[in-house]
């Protein structure tokens, strides 16, 4: 007699194999959610987008198109490395977009008194940093929804960005920060290395440090974070300045590769952001993320909208595919969160 022979009801499955088979699926699960398997997804993705551009533009794999790309990832890049630690921590910053708008109208404000280019970086990073305390402290300690917060704080940056100015694009008239864009180095933009700082600065911030343990214990759970000791008010509010911080260096490279202040800088700069940090494997309900994700996704929505650039192709359309990119990321999140193993399958493990 063979097994499909026997009735339903004789037919017994060990028990080790179903527990070995949760096991699996969990396993997998976890490596396409945030582990190596993630970034290995995108990577493979922003390789098709080249071959893509290879197939459909003949300057595509040009150096100075090349470099474009990588100039145009720099800053949001570096918005992005902010918005991560946010949203790991189990927040939302929708400003900083136009908090970075702000900080280059005011910074650019600064140069036309001469005070020089530090005092104008240290204006744009005290801007930033400003705005990231306001967010922070009305959402530590005001107890306000972290989306009506950084909400109010785009539609507020935005006309202080325009009372400032005058809604006139303020020119950089300081050679030193002008520089900045223009300077190469082996080749390469400044602008790119000091995207790459930032990005290593938050890489070691979020995984060799305490402050990144503390991030990750206060999204995934901040009652359980607060009874452990965690401050969590105050290291909200940290995560928002340094957000803030963000906004302020990014302001300093648009304010350089643009050689103006204006408030029409970063519009949707925060949609782009977040969209990078989604599809790179973060969980918008905090908790857990990987930067170097974040900069694979910054890559693939700049490597997109260059290739709908070099093919003339609408905007309109680029738009509709990048809507497209985040429903599938949310998608591929949401199935992950199903799959997870119950506690009891984590104890037989």
């Amino acid at each position: 007699m063979s097994v499909h022979d026997l009735p339903a009801d004789e037919l017994v499955v060990p028990a080790g194999a179903g527990r070995a088979v949760a096991a699996r699926r969990a396993r997998l699960s976890e490596l396409l959610d945030t582990g190596p398997g993630r970034n290995l997804g995108l990577a493979t993705v922003l390789v098709v987008l080249c071959l893509i551009g290879v197939a459909t533009a003949d300057t595509f794999l040009t150096t100075a198109n090349l470099l474009v790309i990588m100039t145009s990832a720099s800053i949001i890049g570096v918005l992005t490395v902010g918005v991560t630690m946010v949203i790991i921590g189990g927040g939302i910053d929708l400003s900083v977009g136009k908090v970075m708008a702000l900080a280059s109208v005011w910074a650019t404000t600064v140069a036309t008194q001469s005070f020089g280019p530090v005092v104008m970086i240290l204006c744009a990073l005290a801007v930033g940093a400003g705005a990231g305390l306001v967010n922070g402290l009305l959402v530590a300690y005001g107890r306000i929804v972290p989306f009506i917060v950084t909400l109010a704080m785009l539609i507020s940056a935005q006309g202080l960005a325009e009372r400032i100015s005058g809604k006139r694009s303020q020119i950089v008239t300081d050679p030193t920060i002008a520089a900045i864009a223009s300077t190469r180095v082996l080749g390469v933009p400044l602008l790119v290395y000091i995207f790459a700082v930032v990005v290593a600065l938050g890489w070691v911030l979020l995984n060799r440090t305490t402050f990144g343990r503390h991030t990750a214990a206060i999204g995934g759970n901040p009652e359980a974070a607060r009874l452990a000791g965690l401050d969590v008010r105050r290291h909200t509010v940290l995560l928002y300045v340094v957000s803030g911080l963000c906004c302020g260096i990014a302001a300093i490279m648009i304010a350089s590769l643009t050689t103006t202040g204006s408030s029409t800088h970063g519009t949707l700069y925060e949609l782009d952001a977040i969209a990078a940090v989604i599809i790179g494997g973060t969980l918008l309900s905090g908790g857990r993320g990987t930067l170097v994700g974040s900069i694979l996704g910054v890559l693939v929505f700049t490597t997109i909208t260059n290739l709908f650039v070099l093919n003339n192709l609408a905007s309109e359309v680029q738009n509709i595919a990048k809507g497209a990119i985040i429903v599938a990321a949310v998608l591929v999140q949401a199935r992950a969160q199903r799959t997870k193993p119950s506690p009891r399958h984590q104890e037989d493990k």
